[in-house]
């Protein structure tokens, strides 16, 4: 194992699966209400050359993998996906996303199968604006899916089972402290994330909140303290309120980037490796999987798209990628 690192020298161990762009829901921020054209099933990388890109990976320094989507759970398999990805050596942490719909029927196998942690997706602790925040559709309009996936995720040890918030001006925001309460009575992992500006939602999308006014939207709760904790890899800066068991998270993608930290690549489901969420810029490993291409040929590939790793992200300047929907990207 050679270890990577991009042109600014930062070291690069992380890789984002996506696994599927399919997803039973339709949030406001991610497509549009009718959804988007899904990929087709002979687009979509089979596990098997999940596994090969993942292997080609780990010997390239590559140790921590997170699933995601679409929805990765939709997709059937994943159980023995997992389980593959544990198998291969020098992968030490495998984390998934996921709205968690289907989290407790799935969360004993897949811990089982080796999976380490789950993030969350849950925008409300509100029924209704659940279903409006998400358009419900299958099983999704129901919140108590959700919170009894987090539940089940929390008792059979796949922690710390992180909660994502995407805050929303006008739509959400007025439930900062709802959420910012959990950390204490019940211990829960919140992380407020900033919106970030993508194609593929419609019009409804509204604005975002900076870190700076979520922080400051908390204070009537007591003073947060910075808190280092052992787990994960992601960008989020993380506190703890007084007497609190969980910890409180921000993801400043937009008013504190932190690019310069960065240490991630993401593989969509069609086989593209792309260098930044923000960028345009893929790398396609699909085609020459299917053509036959040697293990050496596949690292010179996933090494050519660490090399065009951007130094940033320029969304502060008006810059964001069409390219693609943003649930086709891989998060």
């Amino acid at each position: 194992m050679t270890g990577l690192s991009d042109s600014f020298q930062r070291p690069i161990n992380y890789l984002r699966v996506a696994v599927t762009d399919r997803c039973n829901l339709r949030c406001v921020y991610c497509m549009p209400e009718e959804g988007v054209k899904w990929m087709s099933h002979s687009d979509i990388l089979s596990y098997e050359e999940l596994l090969t890109i993942i292997r080609a990976s780990a010997e390239l320094g590559i140790s921590k993998i997170r699933i995601t989507g679409g929805e990765p759970l939709v997709r059937l398999g994943i159980t023995n996906f997992v389980r593959g990805i544990a198998q291969i050596p020098g992968i030490e942490d495998i984390a998934m996303t996921t709205n968690a719909i289907f989290l407790a029927k799935n969360a004993a196998e897949l811990k089982k199968a080796g999976l380490h942690r789950v993030n969350v997706s849950l925008d409300t602790l509100k029924p209704e604006r659940f279903k409006k925040i998400c358009r419900g559709v299958d099983q999704g309009g129901d919140i108590n899916n959700v919170l009894v996936g987090i539940k089940t995720a929390q008792e059979i040890g796949l922690n710390p089972v992180k909660i994502n918030v995407v805050v929303m001006a006008g739509v959400n925001d007025d439930e900062i402290l709802d959420f910012a309460r959990k950390t204490v009575e019940e211990g829960w992992h919140v992380r407020f994330i900033e919106l970030m500006p993508f194609t593929g939602h419609d019009g409804e999308t509204p604005s975002g909140l900076t870190t700076r006014e979520l922080k400051h939207r908390i204070d009537p709760l007591g003073k947060m303290e910075p808190y280092k904790h052992q787990w994960g890899n992601g960008p989020a800066k993380y506190y703890k309120l007084p007497d609190a068991k969980g910890t409180i998270g921000f993801i400043s993608a937009l008013s504190e980037h932190f690019c310069f930290s960065c240490s991630r690549l993401r593989l969509t489901a069609d086989g593209k490796l792309r260098p930044c969420l923000m960028s345009e810029t893929m790398i396609d490993l699909r085609e020459p999987l299917r053509g036959g291409i040697s293990g050496d040929k596949l690292k010179e590939l996933i090494q050519l798209a660490v090399t065009a790793k951007p130094m940033e992200h320029h969304l502060s300047e008006g810059n964001k990628p069409n390219d693609r929907p943003f649930c086709q990207v891989g998060g």
